[in-house]
């Protein structure tokens, strides 16, 4: 995992912790669908730092409770300190804190309900040496367009590490699901891309991307990065809209 800096390691070791108990866990690995960042960069799809751990909820209601149970037990055994957050109700979360100076909260998200479209498949996370059933590339590279209106529309957010994902998704030749964009989206594929280009043009600030990016890269790949991301983004979508035409 790609460190901005040395005093990154404690939290990538706690991350990488929690992810073996989870996966050596007799329970979860049947109900967890690993996703998001971390999985991205884990497996090599994406080369910034993350700092929480996110998942789909493939278990039914009726499981959710043996699901919470099962992952506080583990943050116990762990000694972390646990605040839970779930006024959404449609999916679990925690903010697990560690001792540290500085950056010392990792956030889990769990997400209910999925999307009938999404795709998933067994990877082994080679750093800790376990089997996880993740996102396939296709899939979390819709959800990362997804989320760059998405979340705004949720949270009122937007985070510049979306655009950032998208920008090096694009780049590196990866290939979305149309069929998890339309139904996420509801709409067909050109018409979001329309409506994301103008999002994008919109919303996207410097500031933003500043914001969210500066702790997740290096400084001189950020310092590099930040000055074209936008303009770049903007170029990708556009080739993609004609693509689609």
């Amino acid at each position: 995992m790609t460190l901005p800096n040395k005093n990154d390691a404690l939290h990538k070791a706690w991350l990488y912790r929690i992810l073996e108990r989870i996966a050596d866990d007799p329970f979860l690995p049947a109900v967890l669908r690993f996703k998001g960042g971390t999985c991205a960069l884990m497996l090599g799809w994406l080369d910034r730092f993350s700092v929480d751990l996110d998942f789909d909820y493939a278990g039914d209601k009726a499981q959710i409770a043996k699901t919470r149970a099962a992952l506080e037990s583990i943050f116990v055994t762990l000694g972390l300190s646990v605040s839970v957050k779930d006024s959404s109700k449609k999916g679990i979360q925690y903010f697990l804190g560690y001792s540290a100076e500085g950056r010392n909260t990792i956030k889990i998200d769990t997400a209910f309900p999925l999307l009938a479209a999404n795709s998933y498949a067994p990877q082994r996370l080679s750093e800790i040496d376990r089997v996880l059933t993740c996102q396939t590339i296709e899939t979390m590279f819709a959800h990362k367009l997804l989320a760059l209106i998405g979340r705004s529309a949720a949270h009122g957010k937007i985070a510049g590490r979306d655009v950032y994902d998208a920008h090096f998704f694009f780049m590196r030749g990866y290939r979305y699901s149309a069929d998890v964009i339309r139904e996420g989206s509801g709409m067909n594929e050109k018409d979001f891309f329309a409506r994301l280009y103008a999002f994008v043009d919109r919303e996207i600030t410097d500031k933003i991307i500043s914001e969210d990016l500066n702790y997740l890269l290096p400084a001189a790949k950020f310092q590099l990065i930040r000055k074209v991301l936008k303009r770049e983004v903007l170029t990708l979508i556009r080739d993609e809209i004609s693509r689609l035409s």
